[in-house]
């Protein structure tokens, strides 16, 4: 069978992304453990699961030992559902003769009598609904009433043997409240998928889902994000750069500033990164909004992804000085969007940055910046590997990235808040120098991959119509590190003078 028609024989849960994590869902007739701490999606992946099945004309049936009936179709409004008959739910309570104490066995410990009329009522009403697709919430009940794990796993057993008969796919959830570290249903599934939350020390709280375990299958490893909001949750798949590959023509591409073409040895090439390193206020974000009104001056489309500056405040800046970003994006030539780190996980921009790609052919991408991305990762090791798919799989759909650090100080040593320089095919740095009493700004190619660069350093200025590249500092030393010195002749010094006195 292939890839393809096995795909299309599996349980789709509803969820795009799981699916893909899941190499095209769940193999159906099968036993699967839905895991997670309480408040994690179980539920509202089980509906979506169950919702999906009922879309292609299965019967569904959700069983609910831990929920009401009332409170379970209340979530499902809570995300704009109606569960009608195409999924049925089945509210299983203990009968009453069971809460009556005047009716309490005395030779028979009342669970004994619980398990085995619960197990009763599931296999009743199975038989008489003929599902397809089965959710069983929760297994922490069953877990209580069989006391034992010798006679929790035979329950489990006799359950899996039970549906098996029935060709019904099956997800059992568990919220790990009775004994988080049994792991006895894991053994006996066919998958387990584990849902886990994380509360940062601000912002909002972060899902992260992995799949355990897939019988015989291949799916993808490792944690993938997800969310919940109204509509169901999103999972957004690891991205993995080499599924990725396309070709495209490595061209070199202009700023529009000679000078500033000249200094990267006539351009960046294109499906290339270039890594823009300097302090606060040395022109990061002006030097990447250069590379984005070219992109708009070949007919071409460009993305921004700010995480630092508010969006009202850039267009007024960047509109002083002639540039209008704001009407860009309104003629669809430019994309641009405010991320707040403290509310979007790493996983979630990755899948932004990914679709505004694809669906809208975006040629140039901007980052800015990666203290901004960095505040939305958990390690600095997360945030290196994420930022290595990420350019990796946006060089090798022709797009050419242009990611802002801000290193922390203003003059001499000066230190990133994670490098990134090896990752990067180009990297410019910026810095600022004092000279005649004012404060000046220098701009440097240290790296670029793809070709020669000059080895000089330039000084640069902002003014009311942006960026103005000047001729290379000849005579001086020091430059970099903030203070220099004039060490011979070329008509630097008098070049500076007249500068100073414009």
């Amino acid at each position: 069978m292939t890839a393809a028609a096995e795909a299309s024989d599996r349980a789709k849960t509803g969820i795009w992304g799981l699916d893909d994590v899941l190499a095209g869902g769940l193999v159906r007739d099968r036993f699967y453990l839905l895991e997670g701490s309480p408040g994690t999606g179980k539920t509202t992946v089980a509906l979506q699961f169950l919702r999906e099945g009922a879309a292609l004309g299965e019967k569904t049936l959700y069983i609910t030992l831990s929920e009401t009936e009332v409170e379970l179709r209340e979530t499902a409004r809570s995300h704009g559902w109606t569960l009608d008959a195409s999924v049925e739910v089945f509210e299983l309570i203990p009968p009453e003769s069971l809460l009556d104490a005047n009716q309490q066995q005395s030779l028979l410990y009342s669970s004994d009598l619980e398990l085995g009329e619960t197990t009763r009522q599931v296999f009743d009403v199975v038989d008489r609904v003929k599902p397809s697709r089965i959710v069983l919430d929760s297994l922490s009940e069953i877990r209580l009433l069989a006391g034992s794990s010798l006679r929790y796993r035979r329950q489990i057993l006799a359950l899996k043997h039970y549906f098996s008969r029935h060709a019904t796919t099956v997800l059992m959830l568990d919220d790990l409240t009775s004994d988080a570290l049994d792991k006895t249903v894991h053994s006996v599934a066919h998958g387990v998928i584990r849902l886990e939350e994380l509360a940062p020390d601000y912002g909002a709280q972060r899902r992260r889902m992995r799949v355990l375990k897939y019988r015989g299958q291949r799916f993808r490893g490792g944690y993938h994000d997800f969310t919940i909001a109204t509509g169901g949750v999103q999972v957004f798949p690891r991205l993995v750069s080499l599924e990725h590959k396309t070709g495209f023509g490595r061209d070199r591409l202009v700023s529009g500033i000679g000078e500033l073409d000249a200094l990267l040895g006539g351009g960046i090439e294109k499906g290339s990164s270039t890594l823009i390193l300097g302090p606060a206020g040395t022109g990061k974000s002006l030097f990447a909004i250069q590379y984005v009104l070219a992109a708009a001056a070949r007919a071409e489309r460009a993305a921004m992804f700010v995480f630092d500056e508010e969006l009202g405040l850039l267009f007024e800046r960047t509109r002083r000085m002639g540039f209008d970003l704001e009407g860009l994006r309104d003629a669809g030539q430019l994309m641009i969007e405010q991320v707040d780190a403290a509310e979007l996980s790493p996983g979630e921009f990755a899948h932004k940055v990914r679709g505004l790609v694809d669906e809208n052919a975006v040629k140039t991408v901007v980052v800015d910046s990666l203290n901004g991305y960095q505040a939305a990762m958990p390690e600095e090791k997360s945030l290196v590997l994420h930022v290595h798919e990420l350019l990796q799989y946006l060089n090798r759909q022709g797009a050419t990235t242009f990611l802002t650090v801000a290193q922390h100080g203003l003059v001499g040593d000066m230190q990133a808040p994670v490098d990134v320089t090896y990752l990067a095919d180009t990297v410019i740095l910026l810095r600022y120098f004092e000279a005649l009493g004012r404060v000046r700004r220098a701009i440097s190619v240290v790296k670029k991959r793809a070709g020669a660069h000059e080895d000089t350093i330039r000084e640069y200025r902002i003014g009311g119509s942006g960026l103005s590249i000047g001729a290379p500092l000849e005579g001086f030393q020091g430059v970099l590190r903030g203070v220099p010195t004039y060490v011979g002749k070329g008509g630097s010094l008098s070049r500076l003078e007249s500068e100073a006195g414009a």
